[in-house]
């Protein structure tokens, strides 16, 4: 197999990985780690799924493995700023706090190579569904399980009969919330937030969307995910943003364990 070459980016922003869900396609992110390097990294929430820990314990090697390949980049001298999401909510009684040279944080604001101040943050807090109807979430997050094991069972059958790859749960996902004019409600009251904060635009997660797009004046990045899309987004070195998307698996050599990081996922769970 041919070997992919190494990028470089000013900056790298992934989220949604939901570490802990058997979802999680922690293979691809294991090797996009490979080939992608970066002088700073923001984890932009749910990167731990503490809702489905909660519900049972679900961590395999290679759940640990994408732990220890961002802090490996730590110690090599990235700097990583983990953004909590909703999913992964108890970090956020850990703001300001190190793990293995990862820092915690609620929102942030990070200003580019060429001098533009983007709102970091996950986004839950403007989702009216997660605040406001709790339950409803939970319930939504339960549908959206079963709405990957539907895109396994079609998957299989359209790679029996050479179909090329169509993920069902995407088409459901965005049929339904665009029915209820969910995406871009949510992108509009993102925007007026980064308007509201004196920011040139927002980077944030949550939907499971990745997008680059400009909403009145405002410009809105979301990273997408690594549930279905597998998709990050990256600035280079001029400042100017793309997104990525990882669609194989190259299998890499297990990472040594981190005790501290694990301790306080399993502690979280337990706890909960």
């Amino acid at each position: 197999m041919k070997s992919e070459p190494i990028r470089n980016f000013r900056t790298l922003f992934i989220s949604d990985v939901h570490l802990g869900s058997k979802p999680a396609k922690a293979e691809f992110l294991i090797d996009f780690l490979r080939y992608h390097e970066a002088e700073k990294i923001f984890l932009v929430g749910d990167i731990v799924d503490g809702w489905r820990l909660r519900r049972s314990w679900h961590w395999p090697q290679a759940h640990n493995d994408v732990v220890q390949k961002f802090l490996r980049k730590a110690r090599k001298g990235a700097e990583i700023v983990y953004i909590a999401g909703n999913h992964d909510e108890f970090l956020r009684g850990f703001q300001g706090i190190h793990f293995g040279g990862i820092v915690v944080a609620d929102r942030v604001v990070h200003e580019t190579a060429d001098g533009r101040r983007f709102l970091v943050i996950h986004g839950d807090q403007f989702d009216s569904v997660v605040h406001n109807v709790r339950w409803l979430a939970y319930l939504g997050d339960k549908a959206y399980d079963a709405a990957i094991v539907v895109n396994r069972t079609i998957g299989l059958f359209r790679r029996m009969f050479g179909m090329p790859y169509w993920s069902f749960s995407s088409w459901a996902k965005v049929k339904v919330k665009r029915a209820v004019n969910f995406i871009g409600s949510f992108q509009n009251v993102v925007a007026e937030e980064a308007r509201r904060s004196g920011v040139d635009g927002i980077i944030c997660g949550h939907i499971h969307h990745a997008t680059i797009e400009t909403i009145a004046g405002v410009e809105y990045i979301n990273t997408g995910d690594w549930v279905e899309s597998c998709t990050a987004v990256a600035e280079r070195m001029d400042g100017t943003f793309e997104i990525l998307t990882w669609a194989k698996v190259v299998h890499a050599e297990p990472e040594p364990a981190s005790e501290p990081v694990l301790a306080l996922v399993r502690e979280e769970a337990v706890a909960a």
